[in-house]
């Protein structure tokens, strides 16, 4: 793979290099075929075991250093998939196209679209890790997952036989010096709704209305921002125009993946010829109103309309269905459900609205729950599932991974701590964060796994701009090979951590 301009003089060179490759190899969810035959076969020309597992994650192990043979295992664990988000407007296939990186006052990003930070760089470490063979470690397991953003399909298929370790440190957080110790659980509530088309009223012409502007972002990370959500501003509006004139609903798009909060929603309606011009003006009143509500966070927003054509709006949602979509979409929750009274600061329970698509012929949305309680998460799944019950649509909660338990008394903990004490000179922030981590899915197929997360900064995960600082890259390269070398030392786990790490 030739290095991005981007990449050049980047320190450390390795951990660009293989950064590069994953920049240029598309790696959708469930697409990661492509980029993981590459890595077998990098692997295995360096004389490195591997394996793929029946869930499709690979596992490379490369033998200890010399007289580290009985040093405790350690796995490193990283995803290979990446969420895809582009701006609109931008011609950008991730099934077929490399990402576009650009470096800018010490970041790098990909503009238009998502980079891939998350998570690519945890695996770039990891591979920086195994080629290097001037490190001091025990013997290493290096785990590329698969299938992570779109509902943890390589961690919930985890081999219970793949990993011999049993200490694991995740390369998936997304501020540097902070150690993670614990994670959110999620689920997904998924609604479905027959349609049964129906003419327009006669009179109406076709609008298309949209809603644009929004920084979008992690639905974990950034959700107690309170930024807006596309989906949910767009129906707000829809009810708007329905209160003064006889709206007609034809299509509704908005975001594309339930773990990001929609940046974009569109809808195409019939309106009667004479309010085509007063639906704008009412949508210039609410444009002004959410700005005002969104001032600091999402101040940007737009609303739009323009005129559509007669096609569009040749069929339209029966008004039954209509009602019950934009009552329930209206209604539904978004955002912060409770705070933690466990962990201050922290959000324990929240849900997104991350997908939504209606055509006259039926449609669907999709939820992402997210709670550091199990039951809360539940609960709150059933809640949605139960409001769209009302009106008549077929909802379903599945696909659950368990959040990750924090344990502050970890030996790995410990030893993590006290490294990035003597190389940084400051105790690291150890954290609970509200988003999916593998980890708990990990720990389920490996009980009694001792795990800790950390990595480099990373700005907006999830959405087109997203970007990482390069100082914090090189930072976690040199704190990630601290730690191998002192878990590599005798009694590294065992000893009485020194009074700085336990403050």
């Amino acid at each position: 793979m030739t290095l991005s301009s981007a990449f050049a003089g980047l320190q450390p060179a390795a951990v660009w290099s293989h950064f590069a490759t994953l920049c240029a190899i598309p790696r959708p969810s469930k697409g990661e075929a492509r980029l993981r035959e590459h890595l077998l076969g990098w692997a295995n020309a360096r004389g490195l075991a591997t394996s793929v597992d029946a869930a499709g994650n690979l596992i490379v192990r490369k033998r200890a250093s010399a007289g580290r043979e009985s040093a405790p295992g350690v796995v490193l664990q990283a995803h290979l998939d990446m969420v895809c988000q582009a701006n609109a407007g931008t011609p950008h296939d991730f099934t077929r196209d490399p990402i576009e990186p650009v470096l800018r006052d010490g970041w790098v990003l990909a503009e238009h679209t998502t980079l891939g930070a998350d998570n690519g760089i945890g695996a770039a470490l990891m591979l920086a890790v195994l080629e290097d063979e001037s490190l001091a470690h025990g013997p290493l397991e290096a785990l590329f997952t698969v299938d992570e953003e779109s509902g943890m399909g390589g961690a919930r298929g985890l081999d219970p036989d793949a990993l011999a370790g049993r200490l694991l440190l995740n390369l998936d957080t997304e501020e540097w010096g902070q150690f993670y110790l614990g994670c959110a659980g999620g689920i997904n509530v998924q609604v479905r709704r027959a349609g049964r088309p129906e003419a327009p009223p006669d009179g109406h012409v076709a609008l298309r209305i949209d809603v644009r502007g929004l920084r979008g972002g992690h639905s974990g990370v950034n959700i107690h921002e309170g930024r807006g959500n596309a989906i949910k501003l767009l129906v707000r509006a829809l009810r708007d125009v329905e209160r003064r004139w006889p709206l007609r609903l034809a299509a509704l798009r908005g975001g594309t993946a339930r773990n990001a909060l929609p940046r974009e929603a569109s809808a195409v309606v019939a309106v009667p010829r004479a309010a085509a011009t007063e639906v704008a003006a009412l949508l210039a009143g609410l444009q002004a109103v959410c700005r005002d509500e969104l001032a600091g966070i999402d101040g940007e927003v737009a609303l739009s309309c323009e005129p559509g054509a007669p096609d569009e709006i040749a069929r339209v949602l029966d008004a039954a269905g209509q009602a019950a979509w934009l009552a329930s979409l209206h209604a539904a929750p978004q955002g912060v459900r409770r705070m933690s009274l466990k962990v201050p600061g922290v959000v324990e329970t929240s849900d997104n609205l991350g997908v939504v698509e209606l055509t006259p012929d039926g449609g669907e949305c999709c939820f992402m729950v997210r709670s550091l309680v199990d039951s809360a998460g539940a609960e709150l799944a059933e809640e949605i599932v139960s409001l769209f019950a009302l009106s008549g649509g077929g909802a379903e909660a599945s696909g659950h991974y368990p959040g990750w338990a924090p344990d502050p008394a970890s030996p790995l903990l410990a030893v993590c701590r006290e490294v990035y004490r003597a190389n940084f000179g400051s105790v690291p922030a150890i954290e609970v964060i509200h988003a999916g981590l593998e980890c708990g899915l990990i720990g389920g197929t490996y009980p009694g796994m001792d795990m800790v997360s950390f990595g480099p900064t990373i700005r907006g995960a999830h959405a087109p701009g997203e970007t990482v600082e390069v100082g914090s890259v090189e930072r976690c390269w040199w704190l990630l090979r601290e730690i191998l070398a002192a878990l590599a030392q005798p009694g590294a786990l065992t000893a009485r951590p020194p009074e700085s790490a336990r403050r």
